[in-house]
């Protein structure tokens, strides 16, 4: 049942990730790193403080008696996973979010679930245990999935241009290197989840059961923040943008100013929302915890795709485009049902 649960859970925070970009396309004369910090302010500084706060005992003990190394490090693997996260943000960009998609999280799905055995000397024993070549299977099946929608992504995306302004934006060049960066950044954020275990360690023996991975997030996620805010800033310098915290060139200044916050928060808080059930998906898997990060990103991509189905995003593609897609949401299906049996068989 617990295992059950944990699935869940993580569905649950990927479906949240898998929609917090949507909020961005309706901001107005914002420039990119006005949402971007805005949004990484509230998912990376505000709600990590707010909820370990409110769900960790005594948090200010749980603080005091955590190794510092250990806060140390998993601080500067989050602020590793913030370059990453920003690299995914601009790749977007260039080349699209299908393609950004398939190969950062690919990667990100790759490193990040086998970085933290890697680490710690464990993957060989881990490989050797019942219902490991299950899991295996269904990560390298997943990358097949995640491919595939890049693919039919990227098919859709040449079905729908309309103009050469569209085909101009495309560029191979500056998005694929930022794609692999994003994605090996990306998968430090696994490995710095698990270098905070033996902070969370401390916050169980205050009380804290399956919320004890939140007090991670106060180090991790302001790591992240920090390497986002120094970009972000950078870029405000660069071209002047700073004004745009406060006021904007139009009539109805206050209005939209309004909005945009309002649009940065729920994709702050959607983007949080994938840690905080993922945490709580994590502690849930038993035996194969290592796995929560394939899981999680599997379903991130898949959930994405749905998202852009109900979105109506393929409604005027060719026929091929939409097999291709098909294809890949019945393997990314499979690839999770095939972790999940090898968490119920290892467990």
């Amino acid at each position: 049942m617990g295992l059950l649960t944990g699935v869940f859970f993580h569905a649950i925070g990927a479906s949240s990730a898998s929609m917090c970009y949507t909020p961005e396309r309706k901001k107005k004369n914002w420039s990119w790193q006005t949402y971007w910090l805005a949004q990484a302010t509230v998912c990376w500084l505000i709600l990590p403080l707010i909820v370990a706060w409110l769900t960790i005992p005594d948090l200010p003990a749980v603080i005091r008696h955590s190794p510092g190394s250990s806060m140390l490090l998993t601080f500067t693997l989050g602020a590793v996973y913030g370059i990453g996260g920003t690299a995914f943000g601009i790749a977007i960009r260039y080349v699209g979010f299908s393609l950004t998609y398939a190969f950062s999280i690919g990667i990100s799905c790759v490193l990040g679930t086998l970085l933290p055995p890697i680490f710690h000397g464990q993957l060989s024993d881990l490989l050797g245990k019942t219902g490991s070549m299950w899991i295996m299977g269904g990560i390298a099946l997943g990358i097949v999935g995640i491919a595939l929608c890049g693919i039919s992504g990227r098919m859709k995306e040449k079905d729908l241009f309309t103009t050469q302004e569209d085909v101009g934006k495309f560029d191979m060049a500056k998005g694929m290197p930022l794609c692999w960066l994003a994605g090996i950044l990306a998968s430090f954020y696994g490995l710095s989840l698990d270098q905070g275990s033996s902070i969370a360690s401390v916050a169980e023996r205050y009380g804290a059961g399956a919320f004890r991975g939140n007090v991670i997030y106060i180090f991790s996620n302001t790591g992240a923040y920090l390497s986002t805010l120094i970009y972000c800033a950078y870029l405000h310098r660069r071209d002047g943008t700073f004004h745009e915290f406060f006021s904007l060139p139009e009539a109805s200044v206050q209005s939209v100013l309004l909005k945009n916050y309002g649009l940065a928060c729920v994709t702050g808080i959607l983007w949080y929302g994938q840690f905080f059930f993922y945490g709580l998906g994590h502690v849930n898997l038993g035996a194969y915890q290592f796995s929560s990060w394939a899981i999680h990103m599997i379903m991130l991509v898949l959930f994405s795709a749905i998202l852009g189905i109900f979105m109506k995003e393929w409604v005027s593609v060719r026929s091929g485009t939409r097999r291709t897609l098909g294809m890949a949401l019945f393997v990314l299906l499979i690839s999770i049902l095939m972790i999940t049996f090898g968490n119920y068989a290892g467990a």
